[in-house]
């Protein structure tokens, strides 16, 4: 249940939103067309939650507060768009020598934007890696790296993503075209993974507010309304069939199938 109240004088001209999840809500307040300012509170159970919501509306109302007609040109949503989502990224690539110094820049970055910008970040950065859920490019990470747990396909798929949108569409279309972004591993013995990239809004979220990654993840359940559920893997290849993973991917195999990375 979502209820946007709006508030008009000579000198006001200001939004409060409360959405209604379950056994939580989060409410979204400010000036209007602005993002506004976010919180969310937890209750024991859904009917608690409901009503103490209803006793915040009914309070607003009495305050002045009517509902508004429309949401259009009320709040501002997010300036996280998928173009500037993608520049973050490169740019943070230029922030530090390595992954780590550039991933500290990436937080503290988003840390300093607005609670729907770093929720916004998130979900973009979720619909592409939710994409990556492939077959292809588990077999691909599988020869990369002489095997591949749920875990590290999960690390891999993030470090594919940090690699810019180009390489990111261009690799899972033909896996074998990774190879050239894997020189400077092979250099240093590492492999392909970036695990800590999976929580760069939560750790964002952390420092911008001091609450930890569960009370990001209810707010983000509410506020991205992201309802994706991990399909099961069909995979058209056996870990155990060196010969059907060579065929599958040659290139790949040749040059990594007896001499994996890490």
């Amino acid at each position: 249940m979502e209820t946007l109240l709006i508030y008009k004088d000579d000198l006001s001209n200001k939004f409060w939103k409360i959405n209604v999840t379950g056994n939580s809500f989060t409410v979204t307040y400010g000036k209007v067309s602005t993002v506004g300012a976010v919180k969310t509170k937890e209750f024991e159970s859904e009917e608690i939650c409901q009503k103490e919501a209803n006793k915040l509306i009914q309070s607003k109302l009495k305050k002045g507060y009517v509902v508004a007609g429309s949401s259009e040109h009320v709040v501002k949503e997010s300036a996280i768009t998928e173009a500037f989502f993608w520049k973050l990224l490169e740019t943070a690539k230029k922030k530090g020598e390595d992954p780590d110094e550039q991933l500290e820049w990436l937080v503290n970055h988003l840390s300093r934007r607005s609670v729907k910008d770093i929720v916004m970040f998130d979900y973009i950065f979720n619909q592409y890696y939710y994409k990556s859920y492939t077959s292809n490019l588990w077999a691909a990470a599988y020869i990369v790296m002489g095997g591949c747990s749920d875990d590290s396909f999960d690390y891999f798929r993030a470090w594919l993503l940090y690699l810019g949108k180009g390489t990111y569409e261009t690799i899972i279309q033909d896996p074998e075209k990774i190879i050239p972004h894997l020189k400077i591993l092979e250099e240093e013995g590492d492999v392909p993974e970036f695990e800590d990239l999976l929580y760069v809004a939560s750790m964002a979220y952390e420092e911008k507010t001091g609450f930890d990654d569960e009370h990001y993840y209810n707010l983000y359940e509410q506020l991205s309304d992201d309802k994706y559920v991990q399909p099961k893997m069909e995979f058209d290849w056996d870990e155990d069939d060196e010969e059907g993973l060579s065929n599958k991917f040659p290139v790949l195999w040749e040059r990594y199938g007896e001499n994996p990375l890490g």
